[in-house]
């Protein structure tokens, strides 16, 4: 199935170019391949533009996040490199357009798209996201939507081991996946975790700085001394100490805020004053999101 699904996707995907502009980010089409853990493997894109895990063995492949669209093509002969196995299942982590832009295709070869409740009602309209002050992407298709969602948790049993998708607290946004392969002691966190970079906080789409703090504690209290850790955006795959150095940044920021807000600052004040200044150079990697952008929503969420 998978040499027929990747050729109609690629023949697709090049006619669909010449009308589709993609984001400057996602131009280059390549994915980067790297064996994580047990079952499980990473393909990173250029510019780190939405990591996807693939989970493959005997009994299928399960894929966590779809890219682009016009990326499916590659991504496909990315995971033949891995297995000739059938392509079951598509966990989509959350809404925004570089983890579910390649559902639609897909879905149109029996893939099974499976996300929290959320994640599909979010999907019957345009999509609002927080970058340059509140962009619109279109309405999704139809047949792009999760077929298969859960409330709370959702367990697959696939290739001897347990593949745990949960619902996070509001973090990156209100509808967050984490996902737990088991037997490979591989998390794969979505954009609750970036390495490198600030936080992104979808407050449009249920998005909480303080709920990723609770996220992070989380996912922290999961992992042991040997698990990897997958994530939304960043070079490379991780571990629990990439994520508690995470978390130290989301708790620095939030006491620097805080200390402000308590001494009456306004949040043009907090701007001006720059509590991130020394943070910038290790975490300010994407210009497209700034200690500019994050800490107003920070502001806010204290300041209630």
């Amino acid at each position: 199935m998978i040499k027929t699904v990747r050729l109609y996707i690629v023949y697709f995907s090049i006619g669909m170019l010449g009308a589709i502009t993609l984001p400057a980010a996602a131009q280059n089409l390549a994915f980067t391949s790297s064996p994580v853990q047990g079952n499980v493997h990473m393909l990173e894109p250029a510019n780190t533009y939405g990591n996807v895990g693939i989970f493959a063995g005997d009994e299928g492949i399960l894929i966590v996040d779809s890219h682009f669209q016009q990326t499916v093509g590659e991504l496909f002969s990315e995971v033949e490199k891995i297995s000739s196995a059938e392509v079951k299942f598509l966990i989509n982590t959350h809404v925004h357009p570089d983890h579910i832009g390649g559902n639609s295709l897909l879905a149109d070869y029996g893939v099974t798209i499976v996300a929290h409740d959320l994640v599909r009602m979010q999907m019957l309209s345009e999509i609002q996201i927080p970058r340059n002050g509140g962009t619109f992407t279109p309405q999704p298709a139809a047949s792009a939507r999760p077929v298969l969602t859960y409330t709370d948790a959702i367990t697959f049993h696939l290739n001897g081991e347990e593949v745990r998708v949960f619902h996070a607290p509001p973090a990156h946004t209100g509808g967050d996946s984490f996902v737990y392969f088991v037997g490979s002691d591989v998390l794969h966190l979505g954009d609750v975790f970036r390495t490198r970079r600030y936080p992104i906080i979808d407050h449009y789409n249920g998005g909480s700085f303080l709920g990723m703090i609770d996220a992070m504690g989380l996912a922290i209290g999961m992992a042991g001394p040997n698990t990897k850790v997958i994530p939304g955006h960043g070079t490379g795959f991780t571990d629990r100490d990439g994520m508690i150095e995470f978390q130290q940044l989301l708790f620095t920021l939030r006491d620097r805020v805080q200390d402000l807000i308590d001494q009456d600052y306004s949040i043009e004040e907090i701007l001006e004053a720059r509590p991130s200044s020394d943070l910038d150079a290790d975490w300010g990697d994407d210009p497209g999101w700034t200690a500019d952008d994050l800490l107003p929503i920070i502001y806010k969420e204290l300041a209630q």
